[in-house]
């Protein structure tokens, strides 16, 4: 019989004895002990005679007397109801206590008293054999029927782990593991000289210098980083060491995250692509917060997309009175209408937020306009906006009417309502673009600086400018995590395409907080530190991932990268700034631009134009148009609209 038949076999009885009935498994308990009685009584004998006894009715007087005192006395004191596959030191304390009970009677009966033929030292004897053969078996179950027996029946199947650091976060992390079915933690590795070679829990702790041998030798699939109290710059720093072997790196969340100070292997997650971006997080200044939100009426448009929805989780953790949700997605609207729901009723603190779903399109400027006078809206975040560069290039009409004039209809709306505070969420793609996405965007900012410098307009609008952000439906993490778990390739549009990027939470703070800063007419730049090279981007999460990438010198890898050339309106390099007089503020992470700006009495005869060139479905006078207005606006290549009437 081959050794997997015979483990599979031992795993099918285990589980056998694990699914009977509760009364079954208990009578089974007590013919095991009695069992025990008998043989420890026996031992006993030959141990006190020197010979093994054959069963005479001394014998049977010993141990039937074992058996009526031992099992009535057990039961008495709930040795038969603990889950014996759990049974741990606990377990064996209550043992103790009973044979304790047992030894008395015993004792006072076969030594203290006397039976013909059995001999007086038997009383002593036989409760210590039978207290160690009832211990024995308890912990035995706990082998054989417990998690650990199956671990080791199943040891080669299970992916092997090393946990990243031996304080209190990874020695929950192993009592995790310990009853999971996933995973076998095999060992700790530690920085603190004073640990190695110490057992914690049953597990050794290693030197990380050990490392390399240890992943080869072990055969270790993960590596969990369970030290979320660390540094960022030494976090960076392990996370670039162990992208350097070829194993997969999960990571506990930080301190904060683990609320009920509990950690469990639902914790674990991807690496934080943001920490290997090595960004310092700066803490939202909570007074500029309160300045934005607090007390007042918030309406955020787009409120069901990546950015409009992560506002929002931040605004009603900083309790408006009322938070409205515009969007024009209905299914958008619903799941995040529900999240915010379940996040105001997890705490009393947010439960006189009134959150107001509200279905309508922000190219309505009716629609706008009547929910803005109707809540009497103080503060509109407008983050509604088709943002995909290859989309719009091929919906240059719609890409207009959505983020132009949906800005236009939603700011005149503001002006007529009584708005006191607008802020438009921009792009670095309207810097010098070469996109329509970018133009339109950049078109929007010049009619909202102009509008907020117009005598009828008591509105203050700002604008804030900002790169990609992680995660978000349009950003490449999710699209290349996707690609490896395919099996590849990793597709990269240039070897040379560099990006900003900022996690979602982070840049929503800062558009509120930069909304608190405005006085009017103000470009708000954020803060993106230094742009990455999306092919690196590329090669770290392969490596994090556990995986070799497949090149030329390499053809036995796993995930290959492959070019595909810039995609119509993209550029290699991102800017935030169309000329270099970035001014700073109170925040260190938002920055003011100083840039040209046309009044609205130049722009809103332009205006009108691009509605008539809309009308007309005239996509290429829309782009002429487009260049003339647009400073820096050169398109990558020949733009026409898919429907359009000139094709």
């Amino acid at each position: 019989m081959s050794f997997d038949v015979l483990m599979r076999l031992k795993l099918r009885t285990v589980n056998l004895l694990l699914s009977l009935p509760p009364f079954p498994k208990r009578l089974l308990v007590v013919f095991v002990d009695c069992c025990l009685c008998v043989l420890t009584t026996w031992v006993t004998f030959y141990l006190r005679l020197g010979e093994f006894i054959i069963l005479n009715s001394s014998f049977g007087l010993a141990a039937l007397l074992s058996i009526g005192l031992a099992i009535p006395i057990f039961s008495l004191m709930s040795l038969y109801k603990p889950i014996f596959r759990y049974a741990g030191w606990y377990t064996i304390f209550d043992v103790g206590i009973a044979m304790t009970v047992y030894s008395l009677g015993y004792v006072t009966i076969v030594t203290a008293i006397g039976l013909e033929d059995i001999p007086r030292t038997v009383g002593f004897i036989q409760p210590l054999l039978l207290f160690f053969g009832v211990a024995c078996t308890r912990m035995a179950s706990r082998f054989l029927l417990g998690d650990t027996y199956r671990n080791w029946l199943a040891g080669k199947h299970l992916e092997k782990v090393l946990i990243y650091g031996a304080g209190s976060a990874g020695r929950q992390l192993a009592g995790a593991l310990s009853v999971g079915n996933d995973m076998l933690a095999v060992g700790y590795v530690d920085d603190d000289d004073r640990l190695h070679g110490q057992i914690l829990n049953g597990l050794p702790i290693f030197d990380t210098e050990d490392l390399e041998g240890l992943i080869d030798k072990k055969n270790i699939s993960y590596v969990l980083l369970a030290m979320p109290s660390i540094s960022r710059p030494k976090r960076n720093a392990i996370m670039a060491r162990l992208s350097e072997y070829r194993v997969i790196v999960r990571t506990l969340p930080s301190v904060s995250s683990i609320v009920d100070g509990r950690v469990s292997v639902s914790d674990l997650k991807d690496p934080d692509i943001h920490d290997l971006l090595g960004r310092d997080i700066v803490p939202p200044n909570q007074v500029l917060l309160s300045q934005a939100v607090e007390g007042r009426v918030v309406l955020v448009t787009g409120a069901g997309g990546s950015v409009g929805g992560e506002l929002c989780r931040q605004i009603i953790g900083v309790r408006p009175k009322v938070l409205l949700l515009v969007e024009m997605n209905e299914f958008a609207l619903y799941s995040i209408h529900a999240e915010l729901e379940s996040i105001r009723n997890s705490d009393l603190f947010f439960k006189d937020v009134r959150l107001i779903p509200l279905l309508g399109s922000v190219q309505d400027g009716d629609r706008m306009r009547e929910i803005m006078s109707a809540w009497a809206v103080s503060m509109v975040y407008h983050a509604a906006a088709y943002k995909h560069v290859p989309l719009v290039e091929q919906n240059v009409l719609e890409g207009l009417k959505n983020n132009l004039f949906g800005s236009l209809e939603t700011a005149h709306a503001a002006i007529d309502s009584g708005v006191s505070d607008f802020v438009l969420i921009s792009t670095d793609k309207a810097v010098r673009p070469t996109s329509v996405m970018g133009a339109t965007k950049r078109l929007a900012e010049l009619c909202l600086q102009a509008l907020g410098s117009w005598n009828h307009s008591k509105t203050r609008f700002s604008m804030v400018r900002f790169g990609n952000v992680l995660s978000s439906s349009g950003s490449v993490i999710p699209k290349f995590r996707a690609q490896i778990s395919g099996g590849g390739p990793i597709t990269v549009t240039h070897p040379d395409i560099t990006r900003y990027f900022m996690t979602i939470p982070e840049a929503a703070q800062l558009v509120i907080q930069a909304g608190a800063l405005a006085k009017g007419g103000e470009i708000f730049l954020l803060d993106m530190g230094d742009p990455v090279k999306i092919i690196d981007l590329a090669k770290q999460m392969i490596r994090l991932s556990g995986l070799v990438e497949k090149t030329s010198n390499r053809p036995d890898g796993d995930i290959e990268i492959q070019f595909v050339g810039l995609r119509p309106g993209e550029k290699l390099f991102e800017e935030l700034l169309i000329d270099d007089n970035a001014v700073k503020t109170i925040h260190p992470k938002i920055m003011k631009a100083s840039e040209e700006n046309m009044s609205w009495v130049e722009l809103e005869s332009k205006v009108e134009i691009f509605r008539r060139i809309v009308t007309e479905n005239d996509a290429e006078t829309a782009i002429e148009t487009l260049k003339q207005l647009v400073h820096g606006f050169v398109p990558s290549a020949r733009l026409e609209d898919s429907t359009s009437s000139s094709q």
